[in-house]
């Protein structure tokens, strides 16, 4: 069973067939909201909206653990997330989508594992590949077959937010090798390994990065919103190629 979580401009699926929504209750506290249960083109599939269905949940403080939790007891076998990001690499503009293929987590204070400490074996996961290559290798070629374009490999940087980067950081993260910038892709991301759940991330450019192209000297929001609002339909489209494969 395919699992979406939604970020920013993807509260809902309007193309999912909803059948039923439920509570789910984890060790870890609540998810963002109640998981929706549906069918798109056939396949079955669990929505959650990251930052809860009215989008009141900033990023620092979305329960990563619950999200993937609730999605891994629910039966879920494969994740795509989506995420709205800035664009830092001269090719990554608004309105771009992007599949990344590595992460740099600049986060703190967030729970980051499932490992509790409490007496029992410390379990080391692999996160040489942060993104699942076979859901990766889905989007992209389901992408390519509906003539939608994705851009294949990004390093994306999570930052801890909720505020926006100031360009010098963004400087600092071009440095480091970073392509885009998101707030959201970490933890989550390192929790899907834990749970041997395989993630991938589908990536909508909602903007320049701070000092990039028009975000030289600030950010235009009400640029952001129509950026998301045509990006998402897009999305939409991409995703039921997917569960249509």
């Amino acid at each position: 069973m395919l699992g979406i979580i939604g970020g920013s401009g993807l509260t809902q699926l309007a193309n999912l067939d909803v059948s039923h929504r439920e509570i789910v209750r984890t060790p870890y506290g609540d998810p963002s909201g109640p998981l929706t249960f549906g069918c798109i083109a056939g396949q079955d599939v669990v929505f959650i909206a990251r930052h809860g269905y009215g989008h009141t949940i900033p990023p620092h403080l979305v329960n990563y653990r619950a999200n993937i939790h609730a999605l891994e007891t629910s039966g879920v076998t494969q994740i795509i997330s989506v995420a709205s990001v800035g664009g830092i690499r001269g090719d990554l503009g608004p309105g771009s989508l992007v599949a990344p293929d590595q992460i740099i987590d600049y986060t703190w204070g967030r729970e980051t594992t499932f490992q509790s400490g409490d007496g029992g074996p410390v379990v080391h996961v692999d996160f040489t590949e942060p993104y699942d290559a076979t859901v990766r290798k889905l989007l992209l070629d389901v992408s390519r077959g509906i003539g939608e374009a994705v851009i294949d490999g990004a390093v994306y940087a999570t930052m801890q937010g909720p505020r926006l980067e100031t360009a010098a950081e963004i400087d600092r993260l071009q440095g480091d090798g970073a392509d885009i910038v998101g707030m959201t892709g970490m933890p989550e991301a390192g929790l899907a390994r834990e749970l041997d759940l395989p993630y991938a991330a589908l990536c909508v450019v909602s903007n320049w990065a701070a000092g990039r192209a028009d975000s030289a000297h600030g950010i235009k929001f009400g640029d952001i919103e129509a950026a998301l609002h045509l990006a998402m339909a897009r999305v939409r489209r991409i995703i039921e190629g997917v569960c249509a494969a």
